[in-house]
């Protein structure tokens, strides 16, 4: 048995040895003090039959597969790995903004229409990104980071944390407001930036939508069940209310066939390149990768020798 177990996803523990040595591998036994986790939902249960448990190390930045009050209550540390990918998820969710804000997908998939006119074909919708209010709901490491990469390119820049310290927004360059739905009402395009738990699971739902400024924007590179679910979206792409959705994330990996999924997947033409769907990998570069395992095994290995570990989560 692993003194130090990978549950689940990474079969071969060749990154983690770089750190660990004999220690790691992917059994999970008697004699495990650690547990590596991607995926697995790390339960109450699930623990109790691990008596030299002493911690958990998630791989990624969300812990909505940890029981953290059964964790808590066994005297179990646990821990999320949350700056490996801060540059890689920005980055992504400021491509699917400037995609929205300039129209690049709706004009690649209305020009494949245009025989006779080309140039003269404008979407008179879209404006320049100094007159875009970009909304941030979540200004942690990611949500801070958009904030200041889309400042950086002229947008108007405004967010909403309750949990960020007043003075927060100074080091940001960006206006704090102090209520979300003031935010949905004045930001052209929203951007969602939150951990996922009880008081923001299907936060995007068909009244937060309802609530945003007509003709907005809403993209989702946080997590998929912040979005209770997707038939708010079609109705929206469907009238107008929302000019254009990018997701990273979705209630359900894969997605089944419902309405929004099947049409995107179909191409459908009332879409129009106004919705695009990446396969949850925003956080993925080689670099970031290798970081995230590296990350994971330096603070497992904190925890097996009793030294304080990092990104503690309670």
């Amino acid at each position: 048995m692993s003194v130090i177990a990978i549950t689940d996803y990474f079969k071969v523990p060749d990154v983690e040895r770089e750190i660990l040595g004999d220690l790691v591998g992917t059994q999970v036994g008697d004699d495990t003090v650690v547990l590596l986790v991607w995926h697995r939902d790390i339960t109450g249960e699930y623990v109790d039959r691990l008596p030299a448990l002493r911690g958990v190390q998630r791989y990624g930045v969300g812990y909505d597969n940890l029981d953290l009050s059964a964790l808590q209550e066994r005297g179990i540390v646990a821990c999320n790995n949350p700056d490996y990918g801060v540059d890689e998820v920005s980055d992504t969710a400021v491509a699917m903004i400037l995609n929205i804000v300039r129209g690049v997908s709706t004009y690649d998939q209305a020009a494949r229409a245009y025989r006779s006119t080309w140039q003269e074909n404008v979407n008179p919708a879209v404006k320049r990104t100094s007159e875009t209010v970009l909304g941030v709901v979540g200004a942690g490491r990611i949500g801070g980071s958009v904030l200041l990469k889309c400042r950086a390119l002229g947008f108007q820049t405004v967010f909403f944390d309750p949990y960020r310290p007043r003075g927060y927004e100074k080091m940001l360059k960006s206006r704090r407001l102090d209520s979300l739905d003031e935010l949905l009402a004045v930001s052209d395009v929203v951007s969602v930036h939150t951990p996922l738990n009880a008081e923001t699971r299907g936060v995007i739902n068909a009244a937060f939508i309802k609530a945003m400024k007509p003709g907005g924007a809403l993209v989702n590179t946080g997590r998929g069940g912040l979005l209770e679910g997707t038939e708010c979206l079609v109705e929206a792409l469907h009238s107008g209310h929302l000019a254009g959705v990018a997701l990273d994330v979705l209630p359900q990996e894969p997605p089944p066939n419902d309405a929004l999924i099947s049409a995107w997947r179909l191409g459908e033409e009332w879409l129009g390149g106004r919705l695009i769907i990446n396969p949850h990998t925003s956080y993925y570069s080689a670099e970031s990768y290798r970081e995230l395992r590296v990350n994971a095994a330096r603070n497992a290995l904190r925890i097996y020798e009793n030294r304080p570990p990092y990104n503690l989560l309670y």
